[in-house]
């Protein structure tokens, strides 16, 4: 008889867990329609209002003060050249810094002490990194309110994401791999260069993406440095004819991103301006979404090529 009631209790027990693992399911998925149901709406919202704005001559023209002739043209170079600063930044310094802390730092109170703030830091306000820009690029190094200042500014609000990514990418690589190289005689550096590196790169790229898709769509940092809210003009060509037909002026150029023409246009109070930062905030999400499908793109065929 005792054992009948332990089984009954055993029974009664496993039916509340699994009772209370339905309403976490439910929970759950009610928190995920909220999420996808409300961006749905306002990308709905936003593409009702921004799509009849979308033309060649939208792209192609400069910002106006007439809104039926305004263009985003200097606003997406702009945004296209401080993403290249940015990338070209941070993801080596990145993806080299997640390697020495995962594989070659020592574990003393020093190597925690830096992987404590590099954690944290991936949670400070961007305005934080905005203020440090202004001191460090525009003052201190004389670089001024320029693609170069604002480019390490994103690259360093998202270097502790690259960093943070690189480690737990390496971190999940199986023990196996690493030790059936030492066993083959492999140094440290053939190891994580040839092995490591080659599997844990579809982690890497994603977590780099993730980094240059939250930079892009940033105001905090990029207000604080200077960036120009009226811009009529391009900067310098990256390539020109003349020997060494590479030119790097564009870098200490005046600029303006695609965030900060939106603020201009919101901050009208006339109608036809709010429809071109609609337009302008669609053509944001579509370039953030498509770097997003690249990095689920690029991580799918390097997974698919890997042979464990």
């Amino acid at each position: 008889m005792k054992n009948v009631n332990n089984i009954d209790e055993i029974r009664k027990i496993i039916g509340q867990h699994k009772r209370w693992d339905l309403i976490f399911v439910i929970a759950g998925i009610f928190a995920l329609m909220i999420a996808v149901l409300t961006f749905m709406a306002l990308f709905a919202h936003m593409l009702v209002d921004g799509m009849p704005r979308l033309s060649w001559e939208f792209f192609t023209s400069f910002p106006s003060r007439r809104a039926e002739s305004a263009g985003i043209l200097s606003a997406w170079v702009g945004t296209t050249l401080v993403m290249l600063v940015t990338a070209l930044a941070a993801v080596p310094l990145g993806i080299g810094s997640g390697i020495y802390l995962e594989e070659y730092a020592p574990k003393n109170l020093i190597t925690e002490i830096i992987e404590i703030n590099v954690t944290n830091l991936a949670g400070v306000p961007s305005i934080i990194y905005g203020l440090l820009a202004l001191g460090l690029f525009v003052y201190q190094f004389g670089f001024g309110q320029s693609i170069l200042a604002a480019g390490l500014a994103l690259a360093l609000l998202i270097l502790p994401v690259v960093v943070v990514a690189t480690r737990e990418a390496i971190r999940s690589i199986p023990v196996a791999i690493r030790e059936g190289a030492y066993a083959l005689g492999a140094t440290k550096w053939q190891t994580v260069f040839d092995h490591l590196l080659p599997y844990s790169s579809a982690g890497i790229l994603t977590g780099v993406i993730i980094g240059l898709a939250r930079a892009i769509g940033e105001t905090a940092p990029i207000i604080t440095i200077g960036a120009l809210t009226f811009i009529a003009f391009l900067p310098p060509a990256p390539v020109k004819n003349e020997f060494p037909y590479v030119s790097f002026e564009w870098l200490t150029a005046p600029f303006t991103v695609m965030p900060i023409q939106m603020f201009n246009w919101v901050s009208r109070p006339e109608e036809a301006f709010q429809l071109n930062a609609a337009a302008a905030g669609l053509v944001l999400v579509v370039m953030t979404l498509a770097m997003n499908g690249l990095a689920i793109y690029l991580r799918y065929r390097m997974r698919k090529n890997i042979k464990w």
